[in-house]
């Protein structure tokens, strides 16, 4: 219920006269039937546009820190986040991956629409990282379509750690469904996995247009996170700026 009242009535018409988004390819979504909305992920508002687009309502795997904030504000975002009807995952390891997996095919397993962002993490600079293989395991297991999206502006509108968006243009632009039948029953072969990932993933890229990078976005940020530390450790600030 609160999905609804959120999309319809409080935060989706918000959106769409904020940012009045262009939405391309909407046919693509299929109106009924389990399905993976794959997409870039480059900004926070990115959870919200795409819902608040789309006809059919859609579930979304989102990282587990939006539920575990510490004060009030983290409980606030939790109990938005929950009411929503989103998924907490967490990130911190393989199993962990697993768990996901198994929310994510139980989403499927009803018959409904699963959003989800193959490189895991928000992009830090605008770029498209290698994608993670959690979502072709569940596209085999589940036997479902993927549908690429491109998310082409959010990151100009909301770039990481900016809290209030800027109006810019924003497109949401949906690419044909992908069909992995021909992979049935290869779901813990690697090479497929990897295979039908970057299928995705180059997917993903026609669409958006982005500058591609051939690694997990989350050890980009690492080594950008070390680099500025050992900068700050051999040339540190002057206390008088």
């Amino acid at each position: 219920m609160f999905y609804y009242l959120l999309k319809y009535v409080l935060l989706g018409p918000l959106l769409r006269m904020v940012f009045r988004p262009r939405i391309e390819g909407l046919e693509h979504v299929p109106d009924s039937g389990a399905a993976i909305v794959a997409g870039n992920h480059l900004s926070f508002s990115d959870h919200f546009l795409m819902p608040a687009i789309l006809r059919r309502r859609i579930t979304f795997l989102a990282k587990a820190e939006y539920f575990t904030g510490p004060g009030l504000r983290g409980r606030l975002t939790a109990a938005f986040f929950r009411s929503a009807g989103q998924i907490p995952v967490d990130r911190s390891g393989k199993e962990a991956g697993q768990a996901a997996i198994r929310e994510g095919l139980g989403v499927l397993s009803k018959g409904e629409l699963l959003g989800i962002y193959p490189e895991g993490t928000r992009s830090h600079d605008g770029r498209l990282y290698k994608g993670k293989v959690g979502v072709a395991v569940m596209a085999l297991k589940a036997g479902v379509p993927v549908v690429p999206c491109a998310m082409i502006g959010t990151f100009e509108a909301q770039p990481p750690g900016k809290v209030v968006p800027r109006i810019h243009p924003v497109v949401i632009r949906f690419g044909k469904p992908l069909d992995f039948s021909r992979y049935a029953g290869m779901e813990d072969e690697k090479a497929v996995l990897r295979a039908v990932t970057d299928e995705i993933m180059y997917a993903i890229l026609t669409l958006s247009e982005q500058e591609y990078v051939d690694q997990y976005a989350a050890v980009a940020k690492a080594e950008q996170a070390a680099a500025a530390g050992e900068k700050e450790r051999r040339f540190p600030r002057s206390p008088l700026g």
